[in-house]
């Protein structure tokens, strides 16, 4: 497949998404955990990630955050996203995908996945578009339909968000939304 063809493919993919599934640690972070004497844990979000995440949800996609680890950063930031499908602590993120799936009202080919590691690839196998993120395990990259330019935390997110409104053929209204001011 010449790499038009499988940027087609992919953006015929992203077309049918209803559903942005995100994991936490290397995709909305850069992945490093900082926790201080007394034991509380900092992450560092990108704020492209979040608004591109805000410009999506107001397209009519939903985005939903599936981590293996527990934090109240996490639970904040989501809250502030407007990001009503949060499940952490899954290490088992397929039953945590089963719900969200069915919460929703879809397929898991309407479905997209972000990941960076192994524990992603049950997910990614099963949606519709999945998605490494540019300094994803090269297990996970190999596996991926896509891998964004950028690394987890760094603006990933933004881009993934970026390319589903294009392809959806929203992202030229949320453009001129801010052209028009």
């Amino acid at each position: 497949m010449t790499d038009i063809q499988n940027k087609l493919a992919i953006l015929e993919k992203a077309k049918k998404l209803k559903l942005l599934i995100l994991d936490v640690d290397g995709v909305l972070t850069d992945g490093r955990l900082f926790f201080d004497s007394e034991g509380n844990e900092y992450k560092s979000f990108h704020s492209r990630d979040g608004h591109g995440i805000k410009l999506l949800r107001q397209t009519g996609v939903e985005v939903a955050v599936i981590s293996g680890r527990k934090s109240t950063s996490v639970a904040l930031r989501m809250k502030s996203l407007g990001i009503e499908h949060v499940y952490q602590g899954h290490e088992n993120k397929v039953a945590a995908f089963n719900e969200v799936i069915k919460k929703v009202g879809i397929t898991p080919e309407q479905a997209a996945y972000a990941g960076d590691d192994l524990l992603d690839l049950p997910i990614m196998m099963r949606v519709g578009l999945a998605i490494a993120v540019n300094d994803a395990n090269f297990a996970v990259k190999q596996r991926a339909d896509w891998c964004t330019t950028l690394p987890g935390g760094l603006g990933a997110v933004r881009e993934v968000c970026d390319l589903i409104m294009q392809a959806q053929g929203s992202f030229d209204e949320v453009l001129n939304a801010y052209l028009a001011c």
